[in-house]
């Protein structure tokens, strides 16, 4: 800079001598006064060194003050630079989006949060306020709007409001938007700078627990929260109770929180399970208990107990829940069940008993009446009356036989849950069957399709097995349509992991509408036949499901009837 003012001081000096040295050249040529004319020019050199002295000054003070100048922009600049980092640092420190609204020009600007939070690419972003409006969610514009523009003409310094903010991909967070006013000399509002913060989490995380506190304000189980820790071998203090909580016992939140929950313990309280919950605290760890505990006014109540420990990011537990559950109904309805138990099993003993006498104890006298019927049917009766009397006799004694032998077979039944089970080939069983109906196969002629190729055989209890598919077969043959020749189709398939076995027959059927609850009830008829005891289908189901399958029925009068029978393997 001091190079540059000698350089302009030594051009104007040598200018100025030179122009003064050509004017007194000319003068002399033209005057004849040489004297006069030298003296001027002296004069006017030292005029000119004058000039110059004070010409140089001038410059020296305009140099050092722009220097000054210079360095104090140098200085600004700096500052400036250092205060964008800075600026630039804490915004993304924060991962705020910075916004600089120039309220009189309309012009707005945005940092690169705008991009990084908001995913909108530089050249996207509007330069006015209406681009920032119409970011806002419909919901929250007017509103936000009116608070904006009502802060900035009362010339309020802060601001701040929430709303959602629609991202470049069309979602929506939520933000907090806070703001500072800039004035000019006379109080007019120019320019405003905010700072918008992503809140969605916080808000989702809000909502979140608005919810939880919904479920454990509304819940009908008593919800209490107790400190961490505990001392003098106690659960630990109570710092919540729910509304349900002072229901269940009677106390209020102010009366109980702050307080231990060793005070429900009384009298007939489970001093194992308390000791089982006291170690489970001990130990850091989830308990149940179900014991007996007491409301405020000394009333006993059965109550299911859980503590659940609440650990925090570092692991450490900071707090204890606990969900209480009244009980008392259940522990009685448990109570009367059991009761209700031994009486029904004690009742089964002695229907058993009953059942056991009743096919057992008859059985002699039935066998001597019999023998007595037989030696009668050789003496010759001459009254006719007396004669349809013994007639009778012997009729209801044969069937009175009949139900005694029905009934040992049901209890042979019911008394054997467990049979042993063996391979059994499906057609034997069935040739023994056919061998036994060989009269009435005979006599009916029907046509009989069997179909065993897929399982040929069958690892269940042979006597069973036998005695459902000839009942079955029998109630077929004996059911059978006088209309049309009777057909039995018999097929047996794997599906999966289960035997099914399919018996149909195209016989009178069963209204089913009116009957499927009866079908496999003890002496169900359900067709005049004066055969018909009502017992097949009971058995078959009985014997059925002792060898744990299942039977079903589908049926359809003057149609037919299809019984479907399921092993699982």
């Amino acid at each position: 800079m001091k190079s540059k003012t000698l350089q302009i001081t030594l051009i104007y000096t040598i200018i100025s001598i030179i122009m003064a040295v050509l004017c007194h050249k000319l003068l002399i040529t033209y005057f004849s006064s040489s004297e006069y004319l030298y003296l001027s020019l002296v004069k006017d050199v030292i005029f000119i060194l004058i000039t110059v002295l004070v010409f140089s000054f001038i410059l020296s003070k305009n140099e050092k003050r722009n220097i000054t100048i210079f360095e104090k922009l140098n200085k600004t600049n700096e500052e400036i630079k250092e205060s964008n980092e800075k600026y630039d640092i804490v915004a993304k420190a924060t991962s705020d989006t910075i916004w600089d609204w120039k309220i009189q020009e309309d012009s707005i600007n945005w940092n690169k949060g705008i991009e990084g939070v908001f995913g909108y690419d530089p050249k996207e972003v509007g330069k006015t306020s209406k681009w920032w409006f119409d970011k806002i969610h419909p919901e929250d514009s007017i509103r936000m709007s009116i608070k904006l523009y009502s802060f900035i003409e009362q010339k309020t310094e802060k601001w701040q409001d929430q709303y959602r903010f629609r991202c470049a991909d069309g979602s929506y967070k939520y933000v907090l938007d806070r703001g500072f006013l800039l004035k000019d000399e006379n109080g007019r509002a120019i320019r405003m700078i905010g700072a918008i913060q992503d809140i969605t989490k916080q808000k989702e995380e809000e909502q979140r627990l608005k919810l939880l506190e919904t479920v454990i304000t509304q819940s009908k189980d008593s919800i209490l929260i107790t400190e961490a820790n505990s001392s003098e071998r106690k659960i630990p203090k109570i710092v919540y109770v729910n509304p349900a909580f002072s229901q269940m016992s009677g106390y209020q939140s102010n009366e109980i929180i702050g307080k231990s929950p060793n005070i429900f313990k009384g009298p007939k309280s489970d001093s194992d399970e308390l000791k089982k919950l006291l170690r489970a605290i001990k130990n850091e760890e989830e308990c149940l208990i179900e014991t007996i505990t007491y409301t405020k006014s000394k009333e006993e109540y059965w109550v299911r107990f859980s503590m659940i420990p609440i650990f925090n990011n570092e692991g450490v537990i900071s707090h204890w829940i606990s969900i209480q559950r009244d009980i008392t109904d259940e522990k009685k309805l448990e109570t009367e069940k059991e009761h209700l138990i031994r009486e029904l099993t004690q009742n089964n003993k002695d229907l058993k008993q009953f059942s056991y006498i009743t096919s057992h104890n008859l059985r002699a006298p039935l066998s001597n009446l019999i023998g007595l019927l037989n030696l009668i049917e050789d003496i010759p009766i001459e009254n006719e009356e007396l004669e349809e009397i013994l007639a009778g006799f012997t009729k209801s004694t044969h069937l009175l036989n009949e139900t005694i032998n029905d009934l040992v077979k049901v209890i042979i039944i019911k008394d054997n849950p467990s049979m042993q089970k063996e391979e059994v080939s499906l057609k034997e069983v069935f040739e023994n069957v056919f061998s036994q109906l060989s009269f009435q196969i005979e006599l009916h002629k029907p046509i009989i399709k069997l179909k065993f190729d897929k399982v040929p055989e069958l690892i269940t209890n042979k006597a069973y097995i036998e005695s459902i598919l000839l009942n079955l077969l029998t109630n077929s043959i004996k059911y059978k349509s006088e209309n049309r020749k009777l057909k039995i189709s018999i097929t047996a398939e794997q599906i999966e992991q289960k035997t099914i076995l399919t018996f149909k027959d195209n016989g009178i059927g069963i209204d089913l509408e009116r009957n499927r609850d009866k079908v496999f009830g003890l002496y169900q008829r359900f067709h005049n036949y004066p055969d018909s005891k009502g017992l097949g289908l009971y058995l078959v189901k009985s014997q059925v499901e002792t060898m744990g399958g299942t039977i079903s029925i589908e049926s359809e009068v003057n149609k037919g009837t299809t019984f479907t029978i399921t092993f699982k393997n």
